[in-house]
């Protein structure tokens, strides 16, 4: 298997060779007329498949929750849910911690959501052969526009038209060059969550892949756990850099 191709990449050309072959479904691509590269695909399709994963965990946790019984008393052994428990429970104390238990309640949906798309698109990273769909700018950036887009728009529903006052500063004369100067770090929030995202997972996964190429079983250990160790970083790092950005947009005007 040449150096990263995955199973995603021969699934996709097999299933792309059968479809031009029988129907001549798929032909050249308009642009510059060259056959479309279906390793590109490889990112998206496995974002979409931890999507599916996900729904389907939340499913199954809130099936047992749904039940009195089972949602008062704990499992006694780690399970699925006792993990989602443990997991979104740290996220939301460290939300809490950043904005305050109300808008951690009102906002943690999309911090919560983060944080588990971020863990478990990295976590397959300990799969061999798996594609890691973070190390993909595409995706990375995909991800950090959801959060711009919201944190603005939690910023503007919270304080209207003094979000964007603030930005402008305190100061009359220099409120031209002071909002030019915010718009722009505004700006590169979602650039550094994607870039920084990609980057580790990229540099991470090709590690994983080098030590495995070495031996089969001992050698790759220490990668492993230097795989894990960058996972939960960098889901940390991502959840709350979302948590701040959203409390900094949605504190109270009067607070700036």
């Amino acid at each position: 298997m040449p150096e990263g191709t995955t199973w995603l990449t021969y699934l996709l050309e097999y299933v792309h060779g059968t479809l031009a072959h029988n129907a001549g479904l798929i032909g050249k691509s308009f642009v510059l007329h060259k056959a479309p590269d279906w390793k590109s695909w490889e990112p998206l399709i496995t974002a979409l498949l931890v999507c599916v994963a996900l729904i389907l965990i939340s499913l199954r946790v809130r099936s047992k929750l749904s039940r009195t019984e089972d949602a008062v008393v704990p499992d006694d052994r780690l399970t699925l849910r006792t993990f989602m428990e443990t997991f979104l429970g740290y996220f939301y104390d460290l939300a809490k911690g950043v904005m305050g238990p109300e808008r951690a309640k009102q906002y943690f949906p999309i911090i919560g959501g983060s944080a588990c798309f971020v863990f478990f698109a990295n976590v397959v990273a300990l799969v061999p052969g798996f594609p890691v769909c973070t190390s993909s700018l595409s995706i990375t950036t995909g991800s950090a526009l959801v959060v711009f887009v919201l944190f603005n728009l939690y910023g503007l529903k919270e304080n209207g038209w003094d979000y964007l006052k603030h930005l402008a500063g305190p100061i009359w004369y220099m409120m031209p060059l002071i909002f030019v100067i915010e718009v722009i770090s505004l700006c590169v929030r979602p650039i550094t969550l994607a870039v920084r995202l990609m980057l580790n997972m990229a540099v991470d996964h090709l590690i994983v892949a080098i030590f495995l190429g070495l031996i089969g079983v001992v050698i790759p250990l220490p990668a492993m756990i230097l795989t894990i160790v960058v996972v939960v970083v960098q889901t940390l790092v991502f959840a709350l850099l979302t948590s701040i950005y959203i409390g900094l947009a949605t504190e109270p005007a009067e607070q700036h």
